[in-house]
């Protein structure tokens, strides 16, 4: 299983990108997929969760501005990202489990908001 992220940038406050994360098999097979974010000096953190019966949730800091959604026909996991802030700045990952194979991470995308 790989996971290529994409779709990161620099950006004004206030401002949107879309991040994408194809996956090389069917996305249907995964229990949930993630998007996570790691800041500088700071740990990785969960931004926003969707699983295989369409549960979903984000992190309290990105309700209401990110939307994380999936196209299993391309699949590809999304993170609509709309009035961004300066502390939306990180590294974002995307993430997938299986039970058979694991979790497995995508290589990270930058998104840079600048104030």
């Amino acid at each position: 299983v790989q996971l290529q992220a994409c779709g990161g940038g620099l950006v004004q406050a206030g401002g949107s990108l879309r991040l994408s994360c194809a996956a090389s098999v069917s996305i249907n097979s995964f229990n949930f997929m993630a998007w996570h974010r790691q800041a500088p000096g700071k740990q990785r953190e969960l931004v926003a969760f969707i699983s295989n019966t369409d549960s979903i949730n984000y992190a309290d800091s990105v309700k209401g501005r990110f939307t994380i959604a999936r196209d299993n026909s391309k699949n590809t996991l999304y993170l609509q990202m709309n009035s961004l802030k300066p502390e939306d700045t990180a590294v974002y990952y995307c993430n997938s489990y299986n039970p058979r194979v694991g979790s497995r991470w995508g290589q990270g995308t930058q998104v840079t908001v600048s104030s």
